[in-house]
């Protein structure tokens, strides 16, 4: 049975939804302690539908405050492992019950298809939420071969305290990613969601409440990244941050972090992934997975193939079928759930992308498809492709965080290669080839912490997400998150009494 409802029913959703604004600070909403918010819009029709708790850093104090209180307390750090995945299923069970009211919420804030947030984002988010609460009673220590005369263990500890400054293109995803690991770890964690979508964050965080999950180990800091994001990176009693976002801003907390206490950084940034289409390829299915890949979310992710590297001996019917593919694709209201394309986060994004199609020409690449934007009313942009490009151009090299394509021919596997890699980014690539051997060595030279293979990005969750280059530092997903979300400790033990060299005489 299909989880989607009507566009009436969503909108009846809607038009009933309690919409939370204060900060979650110690297990209860808080307004700003200066009385300052902001406002979030709904980018369909560019009205306001909340104002925010905007924190200052008093407030962001108080939350680390709770939150090393939690954590030295061992409410949660110590709570048996078994306790902690109990109350993180339960928070699972709550999610899944409000899941049609937190799909309109994030919908309703981020432009997104309300049919991508139910069928993709959600499910992955109770997903991730699941596999990592039942690894919290599973993550094993170790013992050192040390011989005889002693015992060396390897023990995991959670870090602290946990920053978590999260993107505005899948908050209740990227959510779930940090949380799942860094909850289960036995952390104390303050997310600090994206001032365009904050709604769904805020709500989540009364429903773990209602999970039992104590109030210090679960805060939501509301904010402007320039003060709160900010903040979190230079605070000096904040252990590790998780954050993604864009490769400058990732940069910052970089330069946060050494400013103060050197805290521990994981950074997932942009990408300009390209898409590598050889002629022996089944052409059917790399179209498919193209369109799907830039199209699908409103282009607004950073693993979008932006790139379509197209081998020359095909280029011209591989992007003459894209094109007629996103010409037919439905560009529409969000909570509408035939909508493929909604509209895009904000204005100011909006004016970002529509940019590049007076780049485009200027560059003297065409405009094969979409081109323009979409009525007068909201942040909607037709799909579009770029035909006759080359990778020296500002569509090529820059993120456009929107459904536009860029198409680029290549002769063969060595020029495909050197373009692919000619980017600051590195972190997905797609290849589309039946020659196995090929595809060994593309994939051995491709700059890319993710690799597709004649696939869309198929997300399994116990493997690694990330990239290399200026895509980020440190990887998300499965066991892999451990490695940051907790401090590996050496303790050893003699086996008997033994000497100890006295100095001095």
């Amino acid at each position: 049975m299909s989880l989607l409802l009507t566009r009436d029913e969503y909108e009846a959703i809607a038009a009933a939804l309690p919409l939370p604004s204060g900060a979650v600070i110690d297990g209860r909403a808080r307004a700003s302690q200066t009385g300052a918010t902001f406002e979030t819009i709904n980018p369909a029709n560019g009205q306001v539908l909340n104002r925010i708790a905007a924190c200052s850093k008093a407030d962001l104090d108080l939350a680390v405050a709770k939150a090393r209180e939690t954590f030295e307390a061992g409410s949660w750090s110590r709570r048996h492992p078994s306790e902690r995945k109990k109350a993180m299923i339960q928070l699972a069970r709550l999610i899944r019950r409000n899941q049609h009211e937190l799909a309109v919420l994030e919908s309703l804030e981020s432009g997104k298809p309300i049919h991508d947030v139910e069928t993709i984002d959600i499910p992955e988010a109770l997903n991730c939420l699941e596999w990592h609460a039942e690894t919290a009673d599973k993550i094993y220590d170790e013992v050192a071969p040390s011989g005889d005369d002693a015992v060396a263990m390897i023990v995991r500890e959670p870090v602290g305290v946990v920053g978590c400054v999260l993107p505005w293109n899948f908050p209740i995803l990227m959510l779930a990613w940090k949380l799942g690991p860094a909850l289960a770890a036995g952390n104390s964690v303050i997310v600090k969601p994206a001032e365009e979508t904050s709604m769904t964050a805020l709500r989540i965080a009364e429903l773990a409440r209602e999970a039992g999950i104590p109030g210090g180990a679960f805060q939501v800091v509301t904010g402007l990244g320039e003060v709160i994001g900010r903040e979190i990176g230079l605070h000096p009693d904040i252990d590790m941050v998780s954050f993604t976002g864009s490769t400058d801003v990732g940069r910052l907390f970089l330069e946060y972090s050494a400013k103060s206490n050197l805290k521990r950084i994981v950074l997932e940034c942009g990408g300009k992934n390209p898409c590598i289409v050889f002629d022996d390829a089944d052409l059917d299915r790399a179209v498919d997975a193209a369109v799907f890949m830039i199209y699908s979310l409103n282009g607004e992710r950073c693993t979008s193939s932006s790139r379509l590297l197209v081998q020359d001996t095909v280029y011209d019917e591989v992007t003459k079928r894209v094109a007629e593919a996103a010409k037919r694709i439905k560009v529409g209201h969000p909570l509408d759930p035939e909508t493929v394309v909604g509209p895009l986060i904000h204005p100011e994004h909006e004016e970002k992308v529509l940019s590049y199609f007076a780049r485009a020409r200027e560059e003297g690449a065409t405009i094969a498809a979409g081109g323009e934007k979409v009525g007068d009313v909201g942040c909607y942009v037709h799909p579009t492709l770029f035909t006759g490009a080359n990778n020296a151009m500002s569509i090529a090299q820059e993120e456009i965080f929107g459904p536009v394509l860029t198409a680029i021919s290549f002769r063969d596997e060595e020029e495909a290669l050197a373009i692919a890699n000619d980017v600051q980014y590195g972190l997905a690539a797609y290849l589309w080839t039946n020659d196995l051997g090929r595809a060994m060595r593309m994939t051995d030279n491709l700059e890319a912490g993710m690799m597709w293979v004649n696939s869309e990005n198929i997300r399994h969750l116990p493997t690694p997400f990330g990239g290399v280059k200026a895509s980020g530092i440190g990887r998300d997903g499965g066991d892999w998150s451990f490695d940051f979300y907790m401090e590996t400790v050496n303790v050893s033990f003699p086996r008997s009494t033994h000497k100890i060299p006295r100095l001095g005489g």
